[in-house]
């Protein structure tokens, strides 16, 4: 059984997993009002990953007898300048998960909940790999700057990823 402690840091990560999801969502119609497909498509399937990172967050409560609480989720900002600023955004806030994430670790460790703390290495593992693909678009915009066509090059090289869901353990 969950104590009260993890119930209540788990209920509120699950509320920042969607709330990601409907950011990357709302990049994702950002990009695509803007005519950059490839950029859409990228958040797009972050959006998807979040909403399967919430879902077992959700799982692994109701594994351990707890009853998920699903919260409001609030508003998301709907625009960006630029690619770039979209991306600064994301790895921010990438960043912010990363250490809601480790807290509730951290908070694992204190009370000695080892079936918690194996579940989170995967969030752990995953936030690295979240962090730095992020980081390598970043590098990439910055290197091309303005220019179109590098633009357009990063566009199409985003257009190919792909949904992979979380394989269930």
């Amino acid at each position: 059984m969950l104590s009260k402690k993890l119930q209540e840091a788990i209920n509120a990560q699950i509320n920042a997993e969607y709330w990601s999801a409907f950011l990357y969502l709302s990049m994702s119609a950002d990009f695509s009002a803007k005519g950059l497909p490839g950029f859409a498509n990228w958040m797009e399937i972050q959006f998807q990953e979040e909403q399967s990172h919430g879902l077992k967050f959700l799982n692994y409560m109701l594994s351990r007898g707890a009853h998920p609480e699903l919260r409001q989720i609030d508003k998301v900002q709907n625009t960006w300048k630029t690619p770039l600023d979209a991306f600064k955004d994301a790895l921010a806030h990438e960043q912010v998960v990363t250490k809601l994430i480790n807290d509730i670790y951290a908070l694992a460790t204190e009370e000695k909940d080892y079936a918690t703390q194996s579940m989170l290495k995967w969030f752990i593992d995953e936030q690295v790999e979240e962090e730095e693909s992020v980081q390598a678009i970043i590098d990439t915009l910055t290197l091309v700057g303005d220019n179109g066509y590098g633009i357009y090059q990063l566009d199409k090289e985003l257009q190919s990823r792909t949904f992979v869901p979380i394989a269930e353990e």
